[in-house]
């Protein structure tokens, strides 16, 4: 009797070819941001050290644009494989303690890799469009579900949505309502709301200092930045119901983890 899975065919040797040169290219493109920063990425310089000609790196990238592409989402990937790897490494955190580590692993990996960073959040290169619903897009989300995940593991949807934020309008409500889910569930408008409201806390705490502008702090950043996270997610626990006797101590759905690969 046939099995239902069968083991994947080996690649051709042109396509291991072809996924070779993909590889060397994207990382003389970083090589080339690490040295000269986003805003000078030169394909004719990325050609030059591998030894081929800018005809030659078409083939494989038929645009800047889509060169620019895949490493935007190359370092989203990336930034998510740190921020898991601290999460996963963290075996004896509590719940609440995860998402800490989260934090830590986002903030380690922006600093380890400045000009990366600056490529997903600093000045955003001339005349570059993200393509819409693109890997940059997909790559994002899986950033997001991660801490989604880490932020609210334990709380049922029903606490979540009676989340205490008050001042949100009807409107802002009625527009988070219908963005896409990015993690396993689909969150109410008031937990979206507290995702990117503490995102944009961290993020900015983050670009203050890979920027160098809490360099005068000098060794005392992290701790800073550690202080800062704990009293925000006390914060937004803080805002979400207890649950009422009897009430599930938490969704009933087993709790998933992001894989290295985000699938």
């Amino acid at each position: 009797m046939p099995t239902e899975e069968h083991a994947a065919a080996p690649l051709s040797l042109r396509r291991r070819r072809r996924a070779t040169a993909v590889q060397e290219i994207l990382d003389a493109a970083e090589r080339n941001i690490a040295e000269h920063g986003p805003a000078a990425l030169s394909l004719r310089a990325i050609a030059r050290s591998l030894g081929m000609t800018v005809q030659a790196l078409y083939h494989y990238f038929p645009s800047r644009d889509d060169l620019v592409t895949a490493l935007i989402a190359k370092a989203y990937g990336d930034l998510a494989d740190a921020v898991q790897a601290a999460v996963d490494a963290a075996t004896d955190a509590s719940a609440r303690e995860r998402v800490l580590v989260a934090a830590d692993g986002y903030r380690h990996w922006a600093i380890a890799h400045p000009e990366r960073f600056q490529l997903l959040y600093g000045t955003p290169l001339r005349y570059y469009a993200a393509p819409v619903e693109g890997p940059t897009t997909q790559a994002m989300r899986r950033m997001s579900a991660i801490f989604e995940r880490e932020m609210f593991d334990g709380f049922t949807t029903a606490r979540l949505a009676a989340a205490d934020i008050p001042g949100l309008s009807a409107a802002l409500l009625a527009y988070l309502d219908q963005l896409p889910p990015t993690g396993r569930r689909k969150l109410p408008p008031p937990a979206t709301a507290l995702v990117l409201s503490a995102w944009g806390h961290m993020h900015g705490l983050v670009v203050l200092e890979v920027f160098g502008h809490t360099a005068f702090l000098g060794d005392h950043q992290a701790e800073i930045f550690r202080m800062a996270m704990r009293n925000l997610f006390q914060d937004i626990h803080s805002r979400i119901p207890a649950a009422g006797p009897g009430a599930a101590p938490s969704d009933p759905r087993p709790r998933e983890r992001a894989s290295s690969t985000g699938r």
